[in-house]
């Protein structure tokens, strides 16, 4: 029984976000353990060639799963980098005879909620006390999660972007990897779906400007109360990354939960010079910028988002 249902936990977990939707992971199942590997064939080297975006999309499945095991009733325990020899094997979960989180089970009704949604905000600005809880919720994870609303950094911001776009189109491969991902087949179960993309977002948001125009209704100029929160590590090794996915996923859910919309955005971090044009000029820290997360309150009047597609058990499993 309890195997059945830490495979469900596994299904469950394969909602987390992923850079490009390429969800680059593997899963192998045992009676009582699952062990998290990277899928290598699914890192994009013109986008991330450093592979931060591909294990901290690991890190967000990861945590993804704790939630999943959490609220199905199954305690766990995490090993993370089990095997120095083996670094696709992030993690080893494993089940335990001991309390049930009931802080991670209480994200668990947001696994099928939680969408990424690139669209304009309502004008509302997010409240205070909010902003201080998801800044809580990451620090669980040992990262820290900077709010970016002084209008100068967030200009700073926007600039960053800009100039990220305009530079990567230049990286090799990039563009490829960006018309692979962005334009699937009719039936694909991974990569960014048109639909998924407000149209005419490259003109009027430098942070969406990494895609092209999809079909979401987008209205330019509208009054947008959305922030940034900007997730930080004081190293820069594999296993901050690994932390930072994992409150990527923490402050996602618990803003999903909060009535908040929200998107990764990992642009502005894959090449080292907007990196640290992002660090040294927008944030004004000393510790590693890994991923900027916009949220906001939907516009009154959304229309629901369509979950984006995703892989299926079999796909992900290792025999």
């Amino acid at each position: 029984m309890q195997e059945r249902t830490l495979r469900h936990a596994v299904e469950l977990a394969l909602q987390a976000p992923s850079v490009h939707n390429t969800q680059p992971w593997r899963f192998r199942l045992g009676p009582d353990v699952v062990e998290l590997h990277a899928d290598d064939r699914r890192h994009l080297p013109g986008t991330d060639p450093d592979r931060r975006d591909l294990v901290i999309s690991c890190g967000a499945v990861l945590h993804h799963l704790l939630v999943a095991a959490a609220g199905l009733g199954l305690a766990t325990e995490v090993e993370r980098f089990p095997d120095p020899e083996r670094r696709d094997h992030l993690a080893t979960v494993r089940l335990v005879d001991v309390p049930v989180d009931r802080d991670a089970a209480g994200l668990y009704g947001q696994l099928g909620r939680r969408r990424t949604d690139r669209r304009p905000f309502g004008p509302q600005p997010i409240p205070d006390a909010t902003v201080a809880s998801l800044v809580a919720r990451a620090a669980r994870s040992g990262v820290t999660a900077i709010p970016v609303t002084e209008p100068r950094a967030v200009a700073r911001m926007h600039e960053v972007y800009a100039d990220a776009a305009r530079e990567q189109r230049f990286e090799p491969g990039y563009l490829a990897e960006l018309l692979s991902w962005t334009h699937r087949y009719s039936d694909a179960r991974d990569g960014v779906p048109a639909e998924a993309v407000p149209a005419g977002g490259q003109r009027a948001a430098p942070h969406l400007q990494r895609f092209p125009a999809g079909s979401l209704v987008y209205r330019p100029g509208a009054p947008d109360g959305g922030m940034f929160l900007v997730l930080t590590t004081t190293g820069d090794r594999p296993g901050d990354r690994l932390a930072a996915g994992e409150a990527t996923s923490a402050v996602l859910l618990a803003a999903s939960r909060a009535g908040l919309a929200g998107v990764p955005l990992s642009q502005a971090l894959e090449l080292p010079r907007s990196r640290e044009q992002l660090r040294a000029r927008a944030l004004g820290t000393a510790e590693h910028p890994q991923l900027v997360l916009r949220l906001g309150i939907p516009q009154a009047g959304a229309a629901p988002l369509k979950p984006t597609p995703r892989r299926p058990l079999a796909s992900v499993l290792l025999r």
